[in-house]
């Protein structure tokens, strides 16, 4: 089912360090979003922010990776991203596979496998801006092995984090599409040194068709900055400019 969300980080790491989540979470609920994504990196007191997120949340993004550099799978961090979902009562649980190799990593999907048989939360696996965890070889491998050891794992697409690492969003999307259940709208422009996020409306990528190749019943959520002195309308004319883009697409 279609529902727009804000990931929190859009709104600032100053912003947000100003005046937490929650209010993020009030502002985004005036906006008229369908809920948020509460961000790991940016809580400030876990305890107490998460107490006072709970139900509000459609989804935790956890920043750890689910495998370490040794390419074993990371269980503490697994474990805190569950319980921070199941706090927060959030449906799904996003992480990146970090340091996951197809061969070294393959106990690690077994106990994967057995510590989410029966969990109410669902894992979903984002493409990250690193090597090992945001290319389209890296993620094929990934989901490939995931099924073969039993899983049925689905992606949140971030539409923007392939440029950072030459990838095409495009063929990325036409790859990955019967794997997503979660959509990050960030459009992208080049810098002399690097990309950057912007609003999907001044995006240098093709991201009409990369939204026509992707499932338009999964939630989608804003991942840019959104700014500006009065950000309850700014964030309301970028939530009615997807609404309005993901329904032509």
């Amino acid at each position: 089912m279609f529902s727009l969300l804000i990931s929190l980080s859009s709104f600032g790491a100053a912003e947000v360090g100003r005046h937490g989540q929650r209010w993020c979470t009030d502002l985004a609920a005036e906006a008229g979003a369908d809920g948020v994504e509460v961000r790991g990196e940016m809580l400030r007191d876990p305890a107490a922010e998460l107490a006072e997120l709970r139900g509000r949340a459609a989804v935790y993004s956890s920043p750890d990776g689910l495998f370490r550099a040794d390419a074993s799978l990371d269980a503490d961090a697994l474990a805190e991203g569950l319980r921070r979902a199941e706090l927060l009562q959030a449906p799904r649980l996003k992480m990146a596979i970090g340091g996951f190799d197809a061969v070294r990593s393959r106990a690690g999907l077994d106990a994967l496998r057995e510590r989410l048989a029966g969990q109410g939360v669902e894992l979903v696996i984002e493409n990250d801006q690193t090597e090992s965890a945001g290319t389209l070889g890296a993620l094929q491998r990934f989901f490939a092995a995931q099924r073969d050891a039993g899983l049925d794992l689905g992606m949140t697409f971030d539409m923007g984090n392939w440029h950072w690492l030459g990838e095409c969003p495009l063929e990325a999307a036409r790859t990955f599409a019967p794997q997503v259940r979660y959509v990050h709208c960030k459009g992208v422009q080049r810098r002399p040194d690097k990309w950057v996020a912007v609003p999907l409306a001044e995006s240098s990528a093709p991201w009409r068709a990369v939204l026509r190749a992707l499932p338009a019943e999964v939630p989608h959520a804003i991942e840019y900055p959104l700014v500006g002195n009065d950000l309850v309308a700014v964030t309301r004319a970028e939530l009615s400019a997807i609404r309005a883009a993901r329904s032509l697409a």
